[in-house]
């Protein structure tokens, strides 16, 4: 491998008010390695000249060999800014992820200065749009694809480097480093970081051939916590559909080749999706087709710059790359240890990503997969939903040698409270169009969640309703209203990687968790309460949410009173409540009694619960039945959801009262009283509400503006 005591700083050329943001790069000198230090300390500072926009700086922190990258802090204290000691350790709800403020463009002008020659071998950089990571981060290794460049992740610096201690691998245009020394070189940082920090996972986020480079470091490194985060690896380039195109690329003259770039471009990745990335989806759809279309102009000049990212000689280095890439990589699947997640597009040009992501789900011992229909190749520079959005949905992110549900939590950002509430369940937002109540102290009720406290722990004890369907307003009105996320302990089967799908995409199961769901256990309940947190519990589970004709509002809930005794253990205040709705939305035309009665559908819900997990005895079958399916429902014309929250039930100064079991008892009994308290009054109130009807509720935003919350009934 290259020295790095050849290494040079790239030229760079002056460009005039009217250009393109330039760049800043810090430069660090690794211990142990040459070069002039007076060279390699250097600042180039480049900005835009326009006055009108401000000063606007990229910064790249550079790092040669393995050393540790030093904390960028030293211009902050120059201009004078606070620099705190220690890294703020936690986020409130709807922070600011960042996505959508970095766009293709931003790539495409970050990589015009990094690929000059300078002579220098790869090395690694950390942007720092990637900020300061929460105190404990792990550290991620950024592998890119056939670009080399390491500014794959533009999109997503900000959310990412939140989490993680990022660093990007920077492969010059003209290096020439063999498939096997750029292992070594990956493998001995993974090593110096396993030796630095043993209990930490180290992230290698391997896009196209840095899936390759990613697994086949992997395959070496056995011993050491590994988490590959897999986007279109490359192991399937043997059977590209580009393979017939690479002898005539050979043989292509050198005139040519300007034209190249351009077919690459279409090829790799969906313009459109790369011109949808800032668009906001809260806009008419008249005007986001503008936006995009403004976008898309503005991108497709910049398609030919890939000939100078990838010259002529530089992509046919690159496909022999690629070939001896897949090739070691496919060799030592078998040795893979490393917890696996891949993400596979459904239109990707350049490899068969769909079929090649299932091919090594079944080789790899610990694989989840995600498909992404509508994206191309370069998934992480189109439109859709964040990459460290994904990491949390599918449980990858930890920060030890287990993900725990509870101490790895991330709260949603403002970019994935957007996306959710209004791409994900946005016609059930819409159509419920709900209103919560709440129980003062002195028994009033009023609108609102003024009732429910603020500060935890707090235990939110209620009816489920079919199919779980009142969950999604409830969850928004806290983070509306109170901006503190509920955190709901759910059936453990909706936890179970890729269950019920041989084809997975990213799914209402994975928002749960980003929403903070957990599985439903006794350890998960009581450290969520001992983290003081906000905490919803339905005691009737799978049997009220997929309960019978007939059985419409009729709690379900078993004998034992554990969770009031765990309650009483942190002091938490409960606060019983009820939700009525799902009958002004959908009708029940088949439910459990009916299907058993199918002789298909009958066997089809034996063998999907065949290895189901179960949360109760059973020993009262009416109570503990678990058996999971999905009812046939007809849709309704939309009525709305209410909800009641009753009055807290304290139990701080009670615990040693509340460990007797008849207290306890009694307790649990007083709640369950009040939940069935609040579904009638809900039931016999609504009747009063004027805007019941969606119909109703339509004109009446049509009237005052559809910002303006539409009025109920007076509690």
């Amino acid at each position: 491998m290259a020295s790095v005591t050849g290494f040079r700083l790239p030229h760079f050329l002056e460009l005039n008010s009217h250009s393109r943001p330039q760049y800043r790069f810090r430069v660090h000198n690794s211990a142990g390695t040459g070069g002039d230090p007076a060279v390699l300390s250097s600042d180039l500072t480049m900005v835009n000249g326009d006055s009108n926009s401000g000063v606007r700086k990229r910064e790249l922190q550079i790092n040669h060999g393995n050393g540790r990258l030093k904390p960028e802090v030293e211009d902050k204290k120059k201009n004078n800014k606070l620099v705190k000691d220690d890294v703020e350790e936690s986020l409130e709800p709807s922070w600011d992820d960042g996505y959508g403020t970095e766009t293709v463009k931003d790539y495409f002008d970050a990589v015009e200065d990094m690929i000059k020659p300078d002579g220098g071998p790869p090395r690694w950089f950390s942007p720092i749009s990637c900020g300061r990571p929460l105190k404990d981060a792990p550290i991620l290794l950024f592998l890119p694809g056939m670009d080399g460049t390491g500014m794959g992740l533009t999109l997503h610096h900000k959310a990412l480097g939140k989490f993680f201690e990022v660093r990007c691998l920077h492969i010059p245009v003209y290096d020439r480093t063999p498939f096997e020394e750029l292992v070594k070189f990956v493998e001995e940082t993974v090593r110096l970081e396993h030796a630095s920090s043993p209990k930490k996972p180290i992230y290698l986020v391997g896009d196209s051939f840095g899936g390759c480079l990613s697994l086949a470091v992997a395959s070496r490194n056995r011993s050491i916590d590994l988490v590959l985060i897999l986007v279109n690896p490359a192991t399937s380039f043997g059977r590209s559909q580009l393979q017939p195109f690479f002898p005539i690329l050979e043989a292509m003259p050198d005139a040519l080749h300007p034209t190249v770039p351009y077919l690459l471009g279409y090829i790799m990745g969906d313009p459109t999706k790369m011109a949808m990335v800032n668009v906001e989806t809260k806009l008419p759809p008249i005007q986001r087709y503008e936006k995009m279309s403004q976008n898309l102009t503005a991108l497709l000049p910049y398609l030919g710059s890939l000939a100078d990212i990838i010259p002529r000689d530089t992509l046919l280095w690159k496909l022999k790359l690629l070939k001896s890439a897949a090739a070691y990589a496919n060799s030592r699947l078998h040795a893979v240890k490393a917890e696996v997640l891949i993400l596979a597009s459904g239109k990707d040009n350049m490899v068969p990503s769909k079929e090649e992501a299932e091919r090594l789900k079944k080789s790899l011992l610990n694989c989840t997969v995600r498909h992404f229909k509508e994206n191309g190749h370069t998934f992480l520079l189109e439109d859709g939903i964040s990459l460290m959005t994904i990491i949390k949905g599918t449980s990858k992110y930890r920060r030890s040698w287990r993900h725990n549900f509870v101490s790895d939590f991330l709260p949603p950002s403002r970019t994935e409270i957007d996306y959710a509430f209004e791409q994900v369940v946005g016609l059930l937002r819409i159509g419920t169009s709900s209103l919560a109540y709440s129980t003062l102290e002195d028994g009033k009720i009023v609108k609102g969640l003024a009732g429910v406290p603020s500060e935890g722990p707090v235990l939110l004890v209620g009816y489920h309703n079919l199919m779980g369907l009142e969950l999604y307003p409830l969850v928004e009105e806290f983070l509306r209203e109170k901006n503190v996320v509920i955190r709901g302990v759910a059936h453990p089967q909706l936890f179970v990687a890729d269950s019920g799908s041989s084809s997975p995409e990213f799914s209402m199961n994975d928002w749960f968790r980003v929403f903070g769901s957990v599985p439903v256990t006794p350890s998960n309940l009581f450290r969520l309460l001992s983290s003081k947190s906000h905490v919803l519990l339905y005691p009737g589970g799978a049997r009220e949410a997929l309960h019978c004709k007939g059985e419409a509002y009729k709690l379900f809930w078993p004998t034992q009173p554990e969770f009031v005794r765990m309650a009483a253990r942190f002091g938490a205040t409960i606060v019983p409540f009820g939700a009525v709705g799902e009958d002004d939305l959908v009708e029940l035309v088949l439910d459990y009694n009916d299907l058993q009665k199918i002789p298909v559908l009958n066997d089809y819900i034996r063998e999907l619960n065949r290895n189901a997990v179960k949360v109760r005895d059973g020993s009262d079958e009416e109570i503990n039945r678990e058996d999971l399916f999905i009812p046939g429902l007809l849709p309704k014309i939309p009525g709305r959801y209410y909800y009641l929250f009753g009055k807290p039930i304290y139990t701080r100064g009670r615990e040693e009262s509340l460990k007797n079991r008849e207290n306890a008892n009694e307790m649990y009994l007083q709640i369950k009283s009040e939940v069935e308290n609040c579904l009638a009054y809900l039931l016999e109130k609504r009747e009063n509400d004027p805007y019941r009807n969606v119909i109703d509720r339509t004109i009446y935003k049509a009237v005052y503006g559809s910002s303006k919350d539409v009025p109920g009934f007076d509690p």
